[in-house]
């Protein structure tokens, strides 16, 4: 996107002000229960897909401050969301990343979990990501 990495980062890390801003409408009801910008952070928020609402309780870490930040969920069930954001290598701007690890059921019933979730994860992910380079260009 058309954005230097520390903007991006910035607004991905703010849970109160930047975030919220770039969350797609699946994604309802986020609540920042502690802290507010990057590791420390303690956020509620819904997701609405395939017409079922599931409630998540994440921790944000920063591995790798500025560039590597992840969101690890307890509920409703072990998964995490890594957001990696670096200098883009074809030029000015920078390239981002989103990654999401899940535990799916075992067997048939998993295997179409595992599609559909995809299917919804790159649809969400690809809105994400306009929303953001949208804010990313509008901000300071």
């Amino acid at each position: 996107m058309d954005a230097p990495p520390d903007r991006v980062y910035a607004i991905i890390a703010d849970y109160r002000n930047g975030h919220p801003h770039i969350l797609p409408k699946a994604f309802r009801n986020l609540t920042v229960e502690k802290g507010g910008v990057g590791a420390g952070t303690i956020i509620r928020f819904e997701v609405r897909a395939l017409g079922q609402t599931q409630r998540f309780k994440g921790v944000v870490t920063e591995p790798e401050p500025g560039r590597v930040l992840v969101e690890e969920y307890s509920e409703p069930a072990p998964s995490k969301t890594t957001f990696l954001v670096e200098k883009s290598p074809s030029g000015p701007g920078t390239r981002v990343t989103f990654t999401t690890e899940m535990t799916s059921r075992k067997g048939l019933a998993g295997t179409i979990e595992r599609f559909m979730s995809t299917r919804f994860m790159k649809k969400l992910y690809a809105e994400e990501l306009a929303l953001l380079a949208a804010r990313a260009r509008r901000s300071p």
